[in-house]
């Protein structure tokens, strides 16, 4: 198949995929692209390549599939990396095409306008797979194998460096089928031995991390099985609804928790990291009788001993188990539901008068929408655990844990999901990164709430220097006026500074047909009961 130029096979390789937005800047090295995905699809121009890459993440996840972003070379693609990063710690599924100099000049060092020293390199190192355009005949070929990286378990960012000279000329594009990317499934013995301890399980613990998205109805059936109490990481939440009432979430060291699991017999885990902000910094004790499911073979009892690797896709594995579950001992279910409560219930009295503006967003919006939320202690306290998740696809975040990158994920994942309202929580400090984006978000005029905490700084740090050391570095910036930044961005503008404003608010904000920027005034709210640190560890404290 011959198409007149690379924009015109980007975009049928597009198609193929079901991407219908793309995200980026237009550039000299990438304009063919971005006229012919303008034209026949919805190009959304953000204000910097980092927020393209984030939009292109959450745009994926929210749809369960992938996304596309689109820079320049040289500084673009560099201004990218960051968020390349995120995408590559999250698994996330995103292709990104950048631009690269005319091929008679790549590699030459002469200094030709946007080029940089070996940025397939730096996307090699930035990316789960990276590729250059060689010529005309491979670029489809190359797009789909990026695509099917991308795509894979665990998955993360495919990134393509094209040649300027090949984008503008005719493509020959043969499509063909990518073969199927094959797991690998536990051996018959390990998988036997496994199963025997399953069914040994009277006090039985399954925490499932982000690889347990893909298994959720294997997940709920061994729930069913087992009365088994479900903890979460933070990815693996909505995995099973978080209003079941074994459904713990991600609130592993709370002592309440904790003491659970001193008692249970059995932990069976399911694509989990064990990060270290989710486990004490790797201090939490789990039973010595672990069932560790990953497809990641490097996972595999790289944080806690294990007892029974299993290396595999989750759902297949799941599968493989359920016929040996059986049914935990009498009590054990009502204890998991007197831990579900009594963490939810502290978690609710410490954070204060913020607990208002939690319950006034599950209140407000529909069972199915988008939370996406920026590093900020509302999202770190009480966004990460309280707020109910149903469904993975409305949890997103930056699981790299990078400021900055709330509202361009908001954006793309509202922008997947258009008959659905999105809320993104971030902080003024978090916001302020990117701030450009807010004209992104009134251009293109997305269903999304934009509640923005200001604290006038980064909150987190402060709380830490206000606990541990002499004085304050860094954390306290100047804000803008929020409400004449709305206006000058043509944005509806509301505020939040008393308790009783949250619900009222709230439900005007996400009810409205485009954005609104909700101003929480954290000073007029008044403080946390227990102002939040984050869960790390400063040496000789």
């Amino acid at each position: 198949m011959r198409h007149d130029n690379g924009g015109d096979l980007l975009v049928a390789v597009l198609r193929e995929l079901g991407i219908d937005t793309v995200f980026g800047i237009v550039s000299v090295h990438n304009l063919p692209l971005v006229e012919a995905v303008d034209r026949d699809l919805r190009f959304v121009p953000v204000r910097h390549e980092a927020s393209a890459v984030n939009a292109a993440d959450a745009y994926g996840r929210a749809r369960g599939s992938i996304g596309c972003a689109l820079t320049s070379t040289g500084t673009g693609a560099g201004n990218a990396a960051g968020s390349l990063i995120e995408s590559l710690s999250a698994g996330s599924s995103v292709l990104h095409v950048t631009g690269q100099v005319e091929s008679e000049f790549l590699g030459s060092g002469r200094g030709f306008i946007h080029e940089t020293k070996d940025q397939l390199g730096m996307l090699t190192a930035v990316s789960a797979y990276a590729a250059t355009v060689p010529d005309t005949e491979r670029a489809g070929r190359i797009l789909r194998a990026a695509a099917r990286a991308a795509l894979a378990t665990p998955g993360g960012p495919a990134s393509v460096e094209w040649p300027i000279d090949l984008q503008y000329a005719a493509q020959s594009d043969d499509p063909y089928e990518l073969p199927a990317h094959a797991l690998p499934f536990p051996m018959d013995g390990e998988l036997r031995a496994a199963g025997k301890l399953l069914a040994s399980a009277r006090r039985p613990v399954i925490w499932a991390g982000g690889g347990a998205v893909r298994a959720r109805a294997q997940l709920d059936r061994l729930l069913a099985a087992t009365a088994a109490a479900l903890v979460t990481s933070n990815s693996g939440r909505g995995a099973v609804p978080e209003d079941h009432e074994q459904v713990i979430g991600n609130f592993a060291t709370t002592p309440a928790v904790r003491a659970l699991l001193a008692d249970a017999d059995v932990l069976l885990t399911v694509g989990t990291h064990f990060r270290s902000n989710e486990t004490a910094d790797y201090t939490l004790r789990l039973p010595e009788a672990h069932i560790q499911i990953d497809a990641d073979v490097a996972a595999l009892g790289r944080v806690f001993p294990v007892s029974h690797p299993l290396l595999g896709d989750a759902a297949t594995v799941l599968d493989g188990l359920l016929p040996q579950a059986r049914r935990a001992e009498d009590g054990w279910s009502a204890r998991v539901a007197s831990v579900r409560a009594e963490v939810r219930a502290a978690l609710h009295d410490g954070i204060g008068p913020q607990a208002a503006i939690c319950d006034a967003l599950r209140a407000a919006l529909p069972r199915e929408a988008v939370v996406a939320r920026d590093v900020t202690i509302p999202s770190s306290s009480w966004g990460n655990r309280l707020l109910e998740m149903y469904d993975p696809r409305d949890n997103v975040f930056p699981r790299g844990g990078g400021i900055g990158q709330g509202l361009a994920m908001g954006i793309g994942a509202a922008l997947a999901r258009p008959d659905a309202p999105t809320v993104v929580i971030a902080g003024d400090g978090g916001l302020a990164v990117h701030l450009g984006e807010l004209l992104t978000l009134a251009q293109e005029r997305p269903r999304l709430t934009l509640l923005v905490f200001n604290d006038g700084g980064y909150g987190v740090l402060r709380n830490m220097q206000d606990r541990y050391a002499e004085r304050r570095s860094g954390v306290d910036l100047v804000t803008p006026d929020f409400e004449a930044l709305a206006r000058a961005c043509r944005l509806p503008y509301l505020r939040i500074a008393a308790e009783e404003h949250a619900e009222p608010v709230i439900a005007e904000a996400v009810a409205a047909d485009g954005p609104v920027l909700v101003e929480v005034d954290l000073t007029a709210l008044g403080p946390m009961k227990n102002p939040f640190t984050p869960p790390v560890r400063i040496p000789g404290q």
